[in-house]
């Protein structure tokens, strides 16, 4: 299939709606980027990268990251990790306090905030050094030694972030945080402030179409039954409330950040990773999940 073809031809389709949407200017840092972007990068499980416009250039990935410290926690933790946390759609906001409180300080899922906050803890925990953790397996996986944190969106996020500061107060206080709340919440948004490209993220998740094998490496991850359930979780739980209409346009199971990215998996046979900063009203790229849709229309190959 001419990969290379169809995402020229996907972002050429794109353009009228470029500049369409918001940029997440509740974190001031992301508000400064132009919503006039884009780029796309499909790398097969074979190593063959296939990209369009601006694919080389690093932006705030946010949410996706918490992929790499899911994966970081499930190593560690394997299924004893959902002792503390769920694995169903939040049906509401991914920085609901009503909904923790709710549910006993027991997240809805991974993928939220609390439930990234979460994830933070395990690696805190067993990690002397987390950020560093975080780092060097996020290098590792996408073979650039040069992806770095951004800090001035970290700060820009620690700043503005208020509601995460609560959230993680609620989750010590039903005992769901197990080390500082400061310790946590720096973790936390540096990682949500790695700057990568779509080049590194596509090459990075080619783990998740490969069975839990990193290909980079020469290294298994995790199990294929591993690999399996955080494929099912980013199908379920990715895309903030977009869900379902997400599968239903794309069909593929998928991760966004409010930095404009989605990173996308067909298992077996390629990660996709595309750029936009403008969001629809979920809080994903609107000319990214329109790009992954016509990838899958255009190639006919989706999970279903």
């Amino acid at each position: 299939m001419d990969y290379k073809q169809i995402l020229t031809t996907i972002e050429d389709e794109v353009q009228p709606y470029i500049g369409e949407g918001k940029v997440a200017d509740y974190i001031p840092a992301l508000g400064k980027i132009s919503p006039a972007k884009f780029g796309m990068a499909l790398h097969d499980i074979d190593g063959t990268v296939f990209q369009t416009g601006e694919s080389s250039i690093p932006f705030s990935i946010q949410s996706i990251s918490k992929l790499f410290t899911l994966t970081m926690a499930f190593q560690i933790e394997g299924d004893a990790l959902w002792d503390r946390l769920g694995r169903e759609p939040s049906g509401n906001a991914f920085n609901s306090l009503i909904q923790l409180e709710h549910e006993n300080g027991i997240p809805r899922n991974p993928f939220i905030n609390a439930g990234a906050l979460v994830l933070a803890d395990v690696i805190v925990s067993n990690s002397s050094d987390p950020k560093r953790a975080i780092l060097e397996f996020v290098r590792k996986l996408c073979g650039n030694v040069k992806v770095e944190y951004d800090p001035v969106v970290a700060r820009s996020e620690r700043e503005w972030g208020d509601r995460n500061s609560a959230l993680a107060h609620f989750l010590k206080s039903f005992g769901n945080l197990r080390n500082s709340v400061d310790a946590v919440l720096d973790t936390y948004v540096h990682h949500c402030a790695l700057s990568m490209s779509c080049t590194d993220l596509s090459r990075a998740f080619r783990y998740l179409a490969h069975g839990g094998y990193n290909p980079n490496s020469g290294e298994r991850l995790m199990s294929e039954s591993q690999t399996k359930r955080i494929n099912a979780l980013m199908l379920t739980c990715g895309v903030y409330d977009a869900a379902g209409d997400f599968a239903y346009r794309v069909g593929l199971p998928g991760k966004s950040g409010v930095g404009g990215g989605i990173v996308a998996i067909m298992p077996g046979t390629w990660s996709t990773a595309v750029w936009s900063p403008a969001l629809n009203d979920q809080g994903n790229s609107l000319v990214g999940t329109l790009a992954l849709e016509l990838l899958t229309t255009k190639t006919g190959v989706s999970i279903f």
